[in-house]
This record gives structure tokens, C-alpha cells and sequence, in this order.
């Protein structure tokens, strides 16, 4: 299973690089590169309730294939349609984005619940960071051979790689052995989803962490969306230097995720995560006014670690106070939370770019990040206590 999550998350990746450079360029506006991340996570934010049900009510591994299978036969069509050169804009991006975050937005609530069902509760963190482990090694060796791959061979055969990574995924879907599955119902929906609602009001500094895993991503995951900005319009550069600086964000990600794996159960996990959250709005404003394109690069590697950190810690929180029974539901609303806070950022932000400059908008979400941990650690302090 981890090798074939692995395998498509590199050809993920590789897809994700090609096609924010492909927007760029052929429409020369930060605004359209922001509106195709807000197009693949809007259906996240509008859909994973829904698919939190499901994963509650039915098998998990069969909402995952389905997932995985919309999102291969569209990295296909994207290569057909651009392989062929019948088409040169942008627009077929978008309109796929949209659906490959439809897909996505039934497939993440199913992972999320499916992964503690493969191994024990105490192994539930080490599960989550070996996760996190395989995102980031793809995070470095997606974009360098997405990057690679779009200058020597074009964006199409990107889609194309991407397209076949999912039958990796796939293929280990059906041959794995769930210890969970979950009992069918008949409740109505919309039941449900109050159910799963009132079961996170309950729970002790539940609610805090699906806001704060809002804000999260709100104002501390731009900075990689808005690379290709940094890479043509701050260091006067090309695909290369973008490639490099996602290599750097990857690479620091990785080994963030190590040491949080190395580390294992800190005491309050909460307070720790509030502080490398500042640390990460601190770094990201240090990256924003640094010009130096080897200072910006260690930065960046270290802003990937805070981020993975943070992230990792956020994710492990909200899964122990979870239960399997609701476990589908609770990180469906984790998923909008966590996922929602991206499209929302990344349209706001690339509105404000054009006007104030990529570099005094993203310090100053990065600014507004570290007021948010200031405020979780020194004045609502529930998460502190966890």
C-alpha cells in the first residue's frame, strides 16, 4: 500500500509542478494560477461531508478505487487533449482540475478512515508520519522529474506518467486486508453528517483543531502555490529555479518528517505543533524579502519542515480523539477544514498578488500565521493542553 500511495503521489506531484508552470505561462497571470488550485479544491470543501458519510456507511477501500480511477482517466484525457496539440490554452486544465477535486473530495475522507484500519491505535501517529514520509519523498522526486520531464519532453507526457502512477495505487487497493469495514445504514445524509457534527462539538479542543487546520492552510501553504511567481518575477528565472525551489520545500518536508517520526509522542503534542507554526510563519517571511537564491533555498528547506511538522502533529491529534465508527465523518469535516483553507487562500492571495507583489502578500500571510499560533497558545489555550 505505501508503495503504491508513493508511486502515485510522485506522479502527482509531477503533474501538479507541469500544470502550475503550464498556467503561468500560457496565461501570464498569477491569478489564473491561483484560480486552478481554487477549482481542484473547491469540490473538497462543497463534497467531503458527503463522502465522510459514505465512508462511514460503506466499504472504504471500494470509495478509494473509485476515487483513484477518476483521477487516472483524467491525468489521460489531459494527456490526449495536449499530446495531440489540438488544444494550446489553459481552460481544459482548469475544467479537469474541477473534476479531479470531485474525486478527490470522496477519495480523501475514505483514506483518512481506511489508514488506522491497517494498523493498531498505538501505531496511529507512526502511521500518519510514515504517510507523510511518502508524500514528501514524492514531493522531491515528483517536481525534479516533473521538472525534468516538462523541458526536455512537454507538459503532456507529465499527465501522461501521472495517469499511469494510479495503477500502482490501484493494484494495491485490491490485495490489501482491512480490519475495519464498517457497517451499511440506512440513516439519512443529512442525519449523519449532524451526527459526526455534534460527535466533534463534544469532543475536548475538537473544534479548535478543525479551525485551526483551516487557517493552516489558509496562510501557511501559499507559499508553495505561488513558486512560479518567486521563480520568474523575484530571481528573473525559468522552469529550472521553480523546479529547485520545490525540490528545497520537498526536501525540507522530508526531513521534518523524519525527525516528527524520530521524536515520536512528545508531551502536549498541541503546544508543540503551535509553536513550529510560528516558527513556519516566521520562515516564510523571511523567504518572501530574501533575494538571494541560496538563502531563499535553505529557507525554503526549512519552512518545509515546519510545515510537514505542523501538519503531521494537527493530523495525529484529530485522529486519536476520533472513534472508528464516527472516524469517516470526523475526518471529513478535518478534510474540508484542512483542504478548504487552500482554495480560499489561493484565490484571495492571487488577487492581491497583482496589486501589492508576490512577495508583501505572501510575508503577510505569513505575518497572519504567526498571530494565529500567538492566539492558540496564549489566549484560547485548549489545544495547548492536548
Amino acid at each position: 500500500m505505501w508503495i503504491g500511495a508513493c508511486t502515485s503521489t510522485i506522479g502527482t506531484w509531477m503533474q501538479t509542478s507541469a500544470q502550475a508552470w503550464l498556467v503561468y505561462d500560457l496565461s501570464k497571470s498569477s491569478f489564473y494560477l491561483g484560480l486552478d488550485s481554487f477549482l481542484a479544491q473547491i469540490p473538497i470543501m462543497l463534497l467531503s461531508l458527503i463522502g465522510g458519510v459514505f465512508a462511514d456507511r460503506s466499504d472504504r477501500r471500494s470509495q478509494l478505487l473509485k476515487s483513484q480511477y477518476i483521477q487516472m482517466v483524467s491525468a489521460f484525457l489531459m494527456t490526449a487533449l495536449y499530446f495531440s496539440g489540438s488544444y494550446k490554452g489553459f481552460w481544459p486544465i482548469l475544467v479537469l482540475s474541477f473534476v479531479v477535486g470531485i474525486g478527490q473530495s470522496f477519495g480523501g475522507p475514505a483514506y483518512q478512515a481506511l489508514l488506522p484500519s491497517l494498523v493498531g491505535k498505538e501505531d496511529i501517529s507512526n502511521a500518519i508520519v510514515l504517510n507523510s514520509i511518502q508524500f514528501n519523498i514524492a514531493r522531491v522526486i515528483g517536481p525534479t522529474l516533473g521538472g525534468l520531464t516538462l523541458a526536455s519532453l512537454g507538459a503532456a507526457w507529465c499527465f501522461g506518467l501521472n495517469g499511469l502512477s494510479f495503477l500502482a495505487v490501484i493494484w494495491s487497493l485490491y490485495i490489501i486486508k482491512v480490519g475495519y469495514v464498517p457497517a451499511k445504514s440506512n440513516e439519512p445524509i443529512l442525519d449523519a453528517m449532524k451526527e459526526g457534527i455534534r460527535f466533534i462539538r463534544a469532543k475536548e479542543g475538537m473544534e479548535a483543531l478543525i479551525v485551526l487546520a483551516f487557517l493552516m492552510t489558509l496562510l501557511g501553504a501559499q507559499l508553495t502555490v505561488f513558486l512560479p511567481v518567486f521563480a520568474r518575477e523575484v530571481f528573473k528565472q525559468g522552469p529550472k529555479t521553480y523546479t529547485l525551489l520545490l525540490v528545497c520545500a520537498g526536501s525540507g518536508s522530508l526531513v521534518g518528517a523524519f525527525v516528527v517520526a524520530a521524536i515520536g509522542k512528545v508531551r502536549r503534542q498541541g503546544r508543540a505543533m503551535l509553536v513550529i507554526l510560528g516558527l513556519l510563519g516566521l520562515l516564510i517571511i523571511a523567504f518572501s524579502f530574501s533575494k538571494w537564491l541560496p538563502l531563499a533555498c535553505f529557507v525554503l528547506f526549512l519552512s518545509g519542515g515546519a510545515l510537514l511538522a505542523s501538519f503531521s502533529l494537527v493530523a495525529t491529534l484529530v485522529q486519536n480523539i476520533s472513534t472508528d465508527e464516527m472516524r469517516g465523518r470526523v475526518m471529513s469535516v478535518y478534510n474540508v477544514a484542512f483542504r478548504g483553507g487552500m482554495p480560499v487562500g489561493n484565490l484571495l492571495l492571487g488577487s492581491l498578488v497583482p496589486r501589492f507583489g508576490v512577495s508583501t502578500t505572501i510575508a503577510c500571510s505569513g505575518g497572519a500565521l504567526c498571530v494565529v499560533a500567538l492566539y492558540f497558545l496564549l489566549i484560547h489555550r485548549r489545544i495547548s493542553y492536548i
